[in-house]
């Protein structure tokens, strides 16, 4: 019986395994900041100092604030992905809709969620330059549009939506501020919070 030689795995050289390191906790403390004070208040200089590197060792990872920001974006679609992957295949489609919001509140909530802006060109260029992030986008957008196609076929989701729309209300749900306003009342614990968002998320504000 034939069988495949699987390939040795490549060892990386001591030099490498710290590039490699530096360049996660480089990736590590952007995806933090922009989590407490979003893309304009973050600086190059506050990251490297952070990290404790010289901010020209920065720049030989990442050249810009533009490229830190979007090394964070890979890394947190990645995440969603693999939580995607996760779920059980026989999990009905709306219920692993549903799973998906509540995994990106969830990481909003601990302050685990980059914040971008929605207005700022230089950002867009380079997001739309980074392959890994186009990759990575696409593929969680197919994955979740297949998801809102199967429930609407099933009755579980509204078919007078535009897929779309509901695409991008959950997108939405990875920054919605009413999240920061439900926590900051501090009458609610995080599970209350999430709960009463993915309500009216998914059941609406219509008396039931």
């Amino acid at each position: 019986m034939n069988t495949v030689a699987t390939p040795p795995a490549i060892k990386l050289s001591f030099k490498e395994q710290m590039l490699v390191a530096r360049e996660e906790a480089i990736v590590s403390t952007v995806n933090r900041l922009l989590a407490e004070k979003g893309f304009e208040a973050m600086t190059v200089d506050e990251v490297a100092a952070s990290v404790g590197i010289a901010k020209a060792s920065l720049y030989k990872h990442f050249p810009s604030k533009e490229d830190l920001a979007a090394a964070a974006m890979v890394r947190i679609l990645q995440r969603a992905l693999d939580f995607m992957k996760a779920l059980p295949v026989e999990t009905p489609p709306v219920d692993k809709l549903r799973a998906v919001a509540r995994w990106t509140m969830e990481v909003q909530l601990a302050g685990e969620m980059p914040s971008l802006p929605h207005q700022s060109s230089s950002l867009r260029a380079t997001l739309m330059k980074n392959r890994a992030y186009i990759d990575l986008l696409v593929t969680v957008s197919d994955k979740l549009g297949g998801w809102i196609q199967a429930a609407q076929k099933d009755g579980s989701v509204s078919s007078r939506l535009p897929a779309i729309a509901i695409l991008y209300t959950l997108f939405a749900r990875a920054c919605d501020p009413v999240l920061e306003f439900l926590k900051g009342s501090e009458k609610y614990t995080d599970e209350q919070i999430v709960e009463m968002v993915l309500a009216t998320c998914f059941d609406g504000l219509a008396a039931r």
